[in-house]
């Protein structure tokens, strides 16, 4: 699943990044732990020009209380077992909650990372994934309209769709993953009336370009918000070139025999 995930920047970073103006600016960035219910970035396919602000998990239209759905599974009720080997049919597009969606209300959620835990600890042992190529980017995501029939409020809500786990997310190890779009798919996931097409974007990104490092478990909380959260608190699962070189420039700093864990993505 996904659960919490990061923006770390302020508005107008995403408005440039995405070619699109934000309807309303009430909502306060950066927000270093998007928990359900917290209102966070959106672009939907009715409006793909306009960055809107929609609950995180999601409430069908149908509906009698409220649901918080924060993640929507490609496959549907297959691949039970989250074999990240499984090609077979996506099933979401025949899940009650999920179908209509699917096929006419599309949108990219905008975030700089997202946090996942080990399919057993979950987020008592909390890992930060990051793309090595690119930030932001954009998860595909659903959304929906309800109507609280108590009240008469219109709650506009999102869903993140996932996918089986890549070689980086079975490291942690976690069984599932957000799909992430390619930054060339952003508009077809938003604009295709081609249903075969969209689903196949629903696919785990490339393990290669991503890297993830464990982070304090006190995000565990949606009410911590800081970016000290998002620290690293040991080493990544990957060794990459950035990591290297910053940390050999914050060891050399330092003077030979210390060692200091670098702040690298914040610096």
């Amino acid at each position: 699943m996904c659960g919490r995930y990061v923006i770390i920047n302020k508005l107008e970073v995403y408005e440039k990044r995405f070619n699109a103006t934000a309807v309303s600016t009430t909502t306060i960035l950066p927000n270093f732990n998007i928990a359900a219910g917290v209102k966070a970035p959106i672009i939907t396919n009715m409006e793909s020009d306009k960055i809107v602000f929609y609950q995180f998990g999601l409430t069908p239209f149908w509906a009698k209380k409220p649901m918080y759905l924060i993640n929507a599974r490609a496959e549907g009720d297959h691949n039970k077992e989250d074999n990240p080997n499984y090609s077979g049919a996506t099933g979401i597009i025949s899940k009650p909650s999920f179908r209509k969606p699917i096929r006419s209300q599309r949108c990219l959620v905008l975030a700089d990372f997202f946090i996942e835990g080990p399919t057993k600890e979950k987020l008592d042992k909390p890992f930060l994934v990051y793309l090595k190529d690119r930030r932001p980017f954009a998860m595909a995501g659903i959304w929906d309209e309800w109507a609280n029939p108590e009240t008469g409020e219109i709650v506009k809500s999102f869903s993140i769709i996932t996918t089986t786990a890549n070689s980086l997310l079975q490291k942690i190890p976690h069984h599932r993953s957000p799909v992430i779009l390619a930054e060339h798919d952003e508009k077809t996931w938003l604009q295709s009336k081609d249903l075969a097409e969209i689903c196949s974007l629903l696919k785990p990104y490339d393990a290669s370009l991503m890297n993830a490092y464990p982070i304090d478990k006190a995000i565990k909380s949606p009410k911590n918000n800081s970016i000290d959260l998002l620290q690293p608190v040991g080493d990544s699962l990957v060794q990459d070139l950035e990591m290297v070189v910053r940390k050999e420039l914050v060891l050399r700093g330092m003077g030979e025999g210390k060692k200091s864990v670098p702040r690298t993505l914040f610096d």
